[in-house]
């Protein structure tokens, strides 16, 4: 049965939470923004309409989402007081009280993504590292594990570019994962992961450790203006392979962008290469490709702006040792992120997408520095 202090904690939180969102503000906000969209015209510039459709959305987003913390709250007040008159049992006022402290923690965490980036949709990249069918299996482990996340939030999930490994696995993987926040979310995921377990593929059954990088870059759309210099672009195609491709090795419907991108404070050079596979059309293929070009560009603005040059410099380490952002040792149940030091023995629900603990530690401690 919960006490006093922790009901008191519930009320101190949730009224907090109306003072930090500012709902009053935002109250007014969404009410002049709906009155936009219902502008004789409005629709008549659909690119505009969208971006002022999302902004409406953005914030009932926050105000639903603290409305149901206060309705929590005003629940579990209600049962406390109804537990004293005995209407009520010990069980449901802790179960109201579990209720109220989960949405009010996911409030709170959603909170801490306030960059400009953190509401956009994500572009997950996954590579192996040296190893050969080791690295490559382990890449494709961390393929599912991301998936069966952003299926456990109801995110949408669309392979844009994947490329099979020599014998199993896969030896890179991007994939765009759209849903509420996807980016602020993902953005800690950037790094190393380190696998250790007794290989399947070593016939002694000897103990493995494999790496695998994943880099986490912010989706950008229609509303963000991006210069692309037209005159650094170059273009392959080539015959798509892998998930869903039905042409494969019929027609050249796979694109590689080269983009000659210049640091414009150090005047270094350096090629982005972007592959896409996502449709068994060129053009489209090409638009894809394109779109994420405008969301690699953004996201080194964004931390330029962000001063945050180290990050920058931490995504280029090498797929080695010593470099790793988290190690998952199969044969000690353990998964242990290196930043935070949060652990967990589930290995098994880990693989399956567990990993909010992991993202919210990571959000809990770095987060309010950003």
């Amino acid at each position: 049965m919960i006490t006093a202090d922790q009901l008191k904690d519930v009320r101190e939180r949730t009224e907090s939470l109306r003072r930090y969102l500012n709902i009053e503000q935002k109250l007014v906000e969404v009410e002049e923004e709906e009155l936009r969209t219902q502008a004789p015209g409005f629709w008549d510039d659909a690119k505009a309409a969208e971006v002022q459709m999302k902004k409406v959305k953005d914030l009932r987003k926050w105000i639903d989402g603290y409305n149901e913390v206060k309705n929590a709250c005003d629940e579990l007040e209600l049962a406390f007081e109804y537990y004293k008159e005995e209407l009520v049992t010990e069980e449901e006022v802790d179960r109201d009280y579990a209720t109220a402290i989960s949405l009010i923690e996911d409030l709170e965490l959603k909170n801490m993504l306030r960059d400009e980036a953190d509401s956009m949709d994500a572009v997950l990249k996954i590579n192996s590292g040296a190893g050969g069918t080791e690295s490559q299996d382990w890449a494709q482990m961390l393929m599912r594990m991301y998936q069966r996340w952003a299926e456990a939030h109801k995110y949408k999930v669309t392979i844009v570019n994947y490329q099979d490994g020599d014998e199993a696995g896969i030896k890179t993987v991007t994939m765009e994962i759209e849903g509420d926040q996807a980016y602020g979310f993902l953005k800690g995921e950037s790094g190393v992961h380190r696998l250790v377990r007794v290989s399947p593929y070593n016939a002694q059954g000897k103990r493995m450790t494999s790496f695998a990088s994943v880099f986490v870059t912010p989706l950008v759309d229609d509303s963000i203006e991006i210069t692309i210099d037209k005159s650094k672009l170059s273009w392959d195609t080539f015959r798509s392979s892998g998930a869903g491709g039905q042409n494969v090795n019929k027609v050249e419907t796979g694109v590689r962008l080269r983009y000659q991108y210049v640091d414009p404070d150090t005047g270094e050079e350096e090629e982005i290469l972007i592959e896409n596979t996502e449709t068994r059309k060129q053009q489209e293929n090409r638009e894809n490709a394109l779109r994420l070009l405008r969301s690699q560009l953004y996201d080194r603005a964004m931390k330029k702006r962000m001063a945050e040059q180290e990050k920058i410099e931490a995504g280029k380490k090498k797929i080695e040792w010593g470099s790793q952002i988290r190690s998952y040792v199969f044969d000690d149940r353990r998964v242990k992120d290196h930043r935070t030091q949060y652990q967990t023995s589930d290995v098994t629900g880990v693989m399956d997408g567990k990993i909010d603990d992991f993202i919210k530690a990571y959000l809990m401690e770095f987060a309010g520095k950003e």
